[in-house]
């Protein structure tokens, strides 16, 4: 069950002028490679646009308040942003989770194909996803 960083989701109203900002200020590449599929008619349709440094994703995601009502799901993810955690063994760390008390919503592949989700708060409300990529 490791964990390693994958990506920090940003929520904004302004997806194309964060794109510009990250690209153009901070110098990031538009990232071609490993990204997910949006699953746009399962709640979350929003526009989202993929950032890199060459090792971590930047997701510039168009902020959604509605999107945990719209899905069903505690957890938001889109209203505040989240940062996003890949693991080898989503089952394993569920079962870490409650044994630690930490309730968690599951997403299984609602906002994106090929990536089973959860969501949780750390103690002070930021959100945390982890993930695992089917094979």
């Amino acid at each position: 069950m490791k964990l390693t960083l994958h990506h920090i989701n940003l929520s904004t109203p302004n997806v194309d002028q964060m794109a510009d900002f990250y690209t153009g200020v901070l110098g990031l590449a538009p990232e071609e490679t490993g990204l997910p599929v949006l699953e746009k008619k399962k709640g979350y349709a929003g526009d989202v646009a993929f950032v890199t440094d060459g090792r971590i994703q930047t997701h510039l995601a168009e902020k959604d308040v509605q999107a945990g009502f719209k899905t069903g799901h505690i957890v938001n993810p889109l209203s505040q942003g989240h940062i996003a955690y890949r693991t080898d063994d989503l089952d394993a760390f569920k079962a870490h989770l409650e044994a630690k008390g930490v309730a968690y919503s599951d997403w299984g592949n609602a906002a994106v194909a090929g990536w089973r989700q959860i969501f949780f708060y750390d103690p002070d409300g930021n959100v945390i996803e982890v993930h695992q990529a089917d094979d």
